[in-house]
């Protein structure tokens, strides 16, 4: 009997677990539930406004990856889940199952007074170009970048690519011979910003702000935005651009089912990435709410560890064996800076942090280009 299993998402946890699910069952009759065949790199949008990458480079068409993986295609977006898991609901009509893995990420939480003048750079492409046009058309300026989280789920943010915004920005300035024209502020309501980093992390970030001039504004909690301001309670920081990522919660679909909730709003799931509840279920990547430490990453190497080990045990339970695969913890991350990177390791028994080297850029680049060349 043919087994049909429904992968929800087209970003790193919904293709790493088809990539995984295909490896391990080539009979499987695999649907891939998304509003548009492609994907974007998000990664690589922290290099768009200095032109290291163009927009159409980011965005691949998954048609061949598809085709080479005897994928079928539902080009809708998820609305609901029956009860028992087994009929996804979308706007194009219901796709039945004998196994689901939701890898269809998370979303922003917009909730503070006049976000819509900040810029949220995880937001994808758009976002990404409005800062590249936007700082090109500014003679100087206070440029305010910061980010927050979610308060009742810790690892539900994504600090990482503000830093990487702030520094790549401060060497875009330099290069460019108009620093001393611009005033950077980063702002964080943590004391410590990047504390999921390791605490050596969080002293280096520091001193490297410190280094390169930009002033910071930190532990108040934050009140809202202006046109011309990022308002807190432990004052104004006047800014003519605010890059400011938000912290994260789940995706609005999931209201529409008997999912299990994490208080912070995610799927709840177990150290094998299955679903509290129905069977068959799995889910990986930013959907989900994991245990573990307080500093397990939201990032794209945490989402592909998750969706191999969600694909491994659908596939043990769609055999009939006891699934009992469990994904590692470990984050692994460049903070790139143009030209230069730091990089920085934490799993359940280490933490390492090495200082910025322009082989960690190269490194970074030679990763985005063997990670795409799965998809093109």
């Amino acid at each position: 009997m043919t087994r049909r299993v429904t992968v929800v998402g087209a970003g790193f946890a919904a293709l790493s677990s088809i990539r995984r699910l295909r490896q391990l069952d080539p009979g499987l009759d695999l649907t891939l539930v998304a509003p548009r065949p492609e994907l974007v790199f998000y990664p690589g949008t922290i290099w768009i406004p200095s032109g290291l990458r163009r927009p159409e480079e980011l965005v691949l068409p998954l048609e061949g990856f598809l085709r080479r993986h005897r994928v079928a295609f539902h080009p809708h977006a998820a609305t609901g889940l029956s009860p028992d898991g087994r009929v996804l609901r979308t706007e194009g009509g219901e796709v039945e199952n004998d196994g689901l893995v939701i890898g269809s990420g998370g979303r922003f939480i917009k909730a503070l007074p006049g976000i819509e003048h900040a810029i949220t750079p995880c937001e994808g492409i758009a976002a990404a170009v409005a800062i590249r046009d936007r700082l090109g058309a500014m003679d100087g300026g206070t440029i305010a970048i910061g980010f927050s989280g979610n308060p009742k789920e810790p690892a539900a943010m994504r600090g990482g690519p503000m830093f990487e915004y702030l520094f790549g920005l401060d060497r875009l300035l330099r290069k460019q011979g108009r620093r001393d024209r611009f005033r950077l502020v980063f702002f964080s309501p943590a004391e410590k910003p990047g504390q999921r980093l390791g605490p050596k992390a969080v002293d280096r970030l520091l001193r490297e702000m410190a280094r390169r001039g930009v002033e910071t504004h930190l532990g108040h909690k934050l009140k809202g935005f202006s046109a011309g301001s990022v308002q807190t309670e432990g004052g104004e920081i006047p800014a003519d651009l605010i890059l400011f990522m938000p912290g994260m919660t789940g995706n609005q679909w999931f209201d529409a089912t008997d999912l299990p909730r994490s208080e912070g709003g995610f799927i709840r799931a177990d150290r094998r990435a299955r679903v509290d509840g129905p069977e068959r279920v799995y889910v990986a990547g930013d959907a989900g709410s994991y245990p573990g430490p307080d500093w397990m990453p939201k990032q794209a190497h945490m989402a592909d560890l998750q969706a191999a080990t969600a694909a491994e045990n659908l596939v043990a339970e769609l055999a009939g064996r006891t699934p009992e695969a469990t994904f590692r913890v470990e984050l692994v991350c460049i903070v790139d800076s143009l030209d230069s990177g730091m990089l920085v390791a934490r799993t359940e028994r280490f933490n390492l942090m090495l200082p910025a080297s322009p082989v960690f850029h190269w490194a970074k680049r030679a990763f985005e280009r063997a990670y795409l060349r799965r998809y093109r």
